[in-house]
């Protein structure tokens, strides 16, 4: 079943899919929740800046792609991931393919993984008024790429279908177009540590700190199945993986404490309490 002919149909699928996600999470017209992004980042410098550093970040990793195809470096480990874990991601796939789970596979990791990240930076302004949440969100996000992009570079290490012949590369068969039109954003051998994973686990923690129980049940979930289609499509190994949660681990720690020391004054606000709280404290 083809999900994805084109990007196009990847950015239409995740504007819906954060619209959804925004009106789940805040209960409010999704449009007036984007609405007071848009405001936010227009009167708050600081936080408009934080914005285009996570962007900056972003495009960092896409100039990554580029810089790597021009280095004098040939060094692969991928011998050694498969020495160290043999056929276990085959073993697993094999598992738990199913010709009506592969859509929704590809579906999360694909469209839902960047949706819930847009969707938490947006949803956070609008629910907290320190801030602290979205603050702590792009510095978190920004951590893992920072941490990540060195190991992509100079720990090379290729997926795991295109290295085992036994795994197959089942997002061909929701996005045909996958290698022309998606590769530029993710490098064939930038699978260690796994961003999918990090980001997921950093977006999960975050979550739950946020005490939105909905919302944070929501992410958690969201975050182990995005997480177990790295190994149903065939992605990466068990050892990105296992890179990954430490990174998305620590990069959520390190975003709640850089976001307590950048307020006005040198004021700190503690990690809110729940956001049914802060939102009445607002009203």
């Amino acid at each position: 079943m083809v999900l994805f002919h084109s990007m196009n149909d990847v950015i239409w699928y995740t504007t819906l899919t954060v619209i959804i996600l925004l009106a789940y999470g805040t209960g409010a017209n999704p449009l007036r929740v984007g609405g007071r992004f848009v405001r936010e980042l227009a009167v708050s410098r600081s936080h408009l800046l934080l914005f285009a550093a996570l962007l900056g970040i972003l495009l960092l990793n896409k100039l990554e792609l580029s810089y790597e195809g021009k280095m004098q470096y040939s060094a692969d480990f991928t011998p050694l991931f498969y020495a160290i874990e043999g056929d276990l991601v085959a073993n697993i796939q094999q598992l738990l393919v199913r010709d009506w789970l592969t859509p929704v596979m590809s579906f999360m990791y694909i469209v839902v993984f960047q949706s819930l990240l847009i969707a938490s930076l947006v949803m956070y302004v609008y629910l907290d008024p320190t801030k602290r949440l979205y603050r702590a969100t792009c510095y978190a996000i920004m951590i893992n790429y920072v941490i990540a992009i060195p190991f992509f570079l100079y720990f090379p290490v290729n997926e795991a279908w295109f290295y085992h012949s036994n795994v197959s590369f089942r997002i061909l068969e929701t996005f045909p177009a996958f290698e022309s039109e998606y590769r530029h954003l993710s490098g064939l051998d930038n699978c260690f540590p796994s961003l999918h994973t990090s980001i997921s686990v950093t977006l999960a923690i975050l979550a739950f700190r946020s005490k939105i129980r909905r919302w944070a049940w929501l992410v958690g979930i969201s975050a182990a199945v995005i997480i177990t289609s790295i190994f149903y499509l065939g992605i990466h190994w068990m050892t990105d993986m296992l890179g990954g949660t430490v990174l998305g681990i620590l990069s959520a720690a390190l975003g709640l404490y850089f976001s307590r020391y950048d307020l006005p004054a040198g004021r700190t606000v503690p990690v809110p309490g729940s956001m049914r709280e802060l939102t009445n404290r607002r009203r």
